[in-house]
């Protein structure tokens, strides 16, 4: 005679399966304007069939200040993590976050975050600032003591938002099978296109070119 324990087990079982089986895997790959994968894109599916799907947990991440660089160039972290700066330098840095494209020319004073941290001296630890991500957006990073220097970060409350790799692709796994919309955002955009509509299925890939032309970072 079977327990009411393990009806109760089975009962659960039956629920959790049906939804397990729609979580799809969608596969993305980013072109650039010249038909070359895009790097550094970062893609977000946004579920229509989810009313309000669970935002990931906070991070820890390190954005390195290197050889005139922000390292990595584009971050992808959720909304409340916490950002290392690090100044491996051995001349100043400062550190200026704004929203990114058009967005940051009408920002406000609170709308960022701003710092500096002083060169590595020998023998000296690297100079560190720790910063928490407040607000989901795209946020440009850069330095007023060198205008050259640009990263970015998107700060997102989706649990499906990946960068894509150097050959331009982007793994977004557990997706909710069903209608969907597609974003796709780079830092060299000035304004976010519209987003496109898909319907996932078990396993999705397909192909979404743009007008992004990146520049060459410098070596």
């Amino acid at each position: 005679m079977t327990s009411r324990a393990t009806l109760a087990t089975l009962l659960v079982s039956s629920l959790l399966m049906p939804l397990a089986a729609t979580a799809a895997t969608i596969q993305v790959a980013v072109l650039a304007r010249d038909g070359l994968p895009l790097a550094d894109a970062v893609v977000v599916i946004e579920p229509l069939t989810v009313s309000q799907p669970v935002a990931p947990l906070p991070a820890q991440a390190t954005i390195q200040q290197l050889k005139m660089q922000f390292v990595p160039g584009t971050s992808v972290l959720p909304v409340g993590s916490r950002v290392r700066f690090v100044n491996l330098d051995s001349w100043d840095h400062h550190v200026r976050g704004v929203p990114a494209g058009l967005t940051g020319l009408n920002a406000g004073p609170d709308a960022g975050f701003e710092l500096r941290l002083d060169g590595q001296a020998a023998g000296k630890d690297a100079a560190v600032v720790d910063v928490t991500l407040t607000r989901a957006g795209a946020m440009q990073l850069g330095c007023h003591l060198h205008s050259s220097m640009r990263g970015f970060i998107f700060v997102t409350d989706s649990p499906w938002a990946v960068k894509t790799d150097a050959q331009g692709m982007a793994m977004l796994r557990d997706v909710p099978e069903g209608a969907a919309r597609l974003r796709v955002w780079h830092g060299e955009q000035i304004v976010e296109p519209a987003p496109g509509t898909l319907t996932v299925t078990s396993v999705t890939a397909l192909t979404v070119p743009t007008q992004v032309q990146p520049r060459r970072r410098r070596p």
